[in-house]
Formats: structure tokens, C-alpha cells, sequence
């Protein structure tokens, strides 16, 4: 069930009165309704609001639908830099907690970050960084992998506007341009998997269907950096979009019992969750992270 929202639009440059409008079903909708140069927007859950302030929080954050908008091919998105400056001033104001989690490899992600170096967990949690550069990477049978990729390759080249995207340890047909195939894309990943099922699952998200190793998501990823420093004892954050970031959410809600200092999920976009807290998009979540690092402390 959606949280109630509130949407506080103030214009700084004029001497207009703030005006509350009151969302409860499509807060994207309701954000671009609003549709003015000057507007920033606020979101209030019902239960949490949203942090003002990174002091004493640990933020892990998605790549694809949550810093970057979605594109027709994965090596289509842009990074704009303000929000590479955002990220760089977070991660020095926080000692280092800040992390990206997710299912592209972690030379993806340092490509689009380029330069900067942050902690970060790949391919759902298969590959994970620390702050000193230590990579743990978890394997899986190859030989396995390129046969489901060989079969899946015939599938997408037959078959016109499907992409093949080899992730090494496993694989994503991307249906994006060709919408209509999407059942028959889940099937052949179904399909794939099923002699496999022990060390394979089917992972579906936006326009895609992953073949990934079991026993591997978000969640697990997440709770391991926060065993560590820097991100040990402060409060965890994930932003996320997708299907895939529900684990993050899920494991978010079992740090500290779900107390007052358990972990805050933040839904971007449109869709059911068990996420407290939502965004409507990739550009609210840019402005709440240049909000966050222009009144962000300096690290001790």
C-alpha cells in the first residue's frame, strides 16, 4: 500500500505562500503536475520522513532508475556531473559511507563515477568493494553460464528488438524495444534455469529478465557493508527503483529490529513496495543529494 505524501513546492525567488498538495496514489504524477522552474520538493511518509541531514547515516545507493535515468541500452545512461560533485562531497562528509549497490559490474559503475572510487557492490551483490579496496567476489560454474548464454543469444538473435547483456556470472535479456515478447523472454529464462535450479534464479526488473547466482541480492550486500567501517553503527539508507532493490528494502527493515535506528528505504518512482519513503524520479533524487551535501557536516 502507498504511503500518504505530502508535496511542499516553495519558490524561493518570488514571495508566493508554499503550497501543500495532498498525494496519495501517483506521487510522480503529482511532482510533475506542479511543473514550475522554481519548485523543490519535500516528501513526507506517513511513518518516516525523509532524512534532511547525512549526519550519522550510512547511504547505499542504486545506479539504473535511481542516479540515472533508464535508456534504450544499458551503455546509453549519463551521469550529470552536479551529481558525481554530490556524491564526492557525501562520501568525504561521511568518512567514506556511502556505497552503490547494484547489478551492473563494479567497472560499470566506476566507469560512469569516473574518478571517483567508491564502495560498491556489483552484479547484485556477487562482487562487493570495501572503502580500502578490498573485492570479495563470489563464483559460479562457467561452463554453466555460457551455455545459457549460448541458447539465450540464439533466442535474441532471432528474435528482433531483444538485447543480450553478458554479465559474466550470469546473463539479462533486455526487452525494452520490444515490449511485447516479455512473457516469452521470462519463459526462456525459466526454461534456462530449470536443470540449473540450485545455483540459479530468475530475476525479473524494468524491461529485463536476469539469470543470476542464487542466494545473491541487494540485501545481503547491504547488511555486509554494514558489518564494517566506516558504515558499521550509523543509520542505513538505500534508494532504489526496481524489483531487485525490494531485498535492500527487506534487509533494511531487520537492521536494529526495525526500530527508531533500523535502516529507511526510499522507493524512486512508481510501483508497489514495502519501502516507508519514495521519490518520484531520478531528477528528485538528484536534488535531494545536492540538498544533503549542501548542509552536510565535515567527516571527524
Amino acid at each position: 500500500m502507498l504511503m500518504p505524501v505530502l508535496f511542499i513546492a516553495a519558490a524561493p525567488s518570488t514571495v508566493e505562500p508554499i503550497r501543500p498538495l495532498a498525494c496519495t496514489t501517483n506521487p510522480a504524477v503529482c511532482y510533475r503536475a506542479l511543473n514550475l522552474p522554481y519548485v523543490r520538493a519535500r516528501i513526507i511518509a506517513s511513518m518516516h520522513q525523509l532524512p534532511t541531514s547525512i549526519d550519522g547515516l550510512a547511504l547505499f545507493l542504486d545506479f539504473d532508475g535511481t542516479l540515472v535515468d533508464l535508456a534504450p541500452r544499458p551503455d546509453l545512461v549519463h551521469l550529470p556531473d552536479p551529481v558525481r560533485h554530490s556524491l564526492r562531497d557525501l562520501a568525504a562528509r561521511t568518512g567514506g559511507a556511502l556505497a552503490l549497490v547494484s547489478g551492473r559490474p563494479i567497472a560499470e559503475i566506476d566507469h560512469y563515477l569516473a574518478p571517483l572510487n567508491l564502495p560498491a557492490a556489483g552484479l547484485h551483490g556477487a562482487e562487493r568493494r570495501s572503502l580500502d579496496g578490498t573485492i570479495r567476489r563470489f563464483d559460479v560454474d562457467r561452463n554453466e553460464v555460457a551455455v545459457m548464454r549460448h541458447a539465450a543469444q540464439a533466442f535474441v538473435d532471432a528474435t528482433p528488438g531483444l538485447l543480450l547483456e553478458d554479465k559474466g556470472i550470469g546473463i539479462a535479456i533486455h526487452y525494452r524495444q520490444a515490449p511485447e515478447h516479455a512473457d516469452a523472454v521470462r519463459r526462456l529464462a525459466i526454461t534456462l534455469i530449470a536443470p540449473r535450479r540450485r545455483s540459479f534464479t530468475v530475476q525479473p526488473g524494468k524491461m529485463v529478465v536476469e539469470i543470476k547466482p542464487r542466494g545473491l541480492d541487494k540485501g545481503s550486500a547491504i547488511a555486509a557493508f554494514m558489518q564494517e567501517a566506516p558504515f558499521a553503527g550509523r543509520r542505513a539508507v538505500f534508494l532504489g527503483d526496481d524489483l531487485t532493490d525490494e531485498k535492500g528494502f527487506a534487509a533494511l527493515r531487520r537492521l536494529s529490529g526495525g526500530g527508531d535506528r533500523g535502516g529507511i528505504g526510499v522507493k524512486v518512482g512508481e510501483g508497489p513496495t514495502q519501502a516507508p519513503c519514495r521519490l518520484p524520479d531520478v531528477a528528485a533524487v538528484h536534488h535531494w543529494l545536492a540538498d544533503l551535501a549542501a548542509h552536510a557536516p565535515s567527516a571527524h
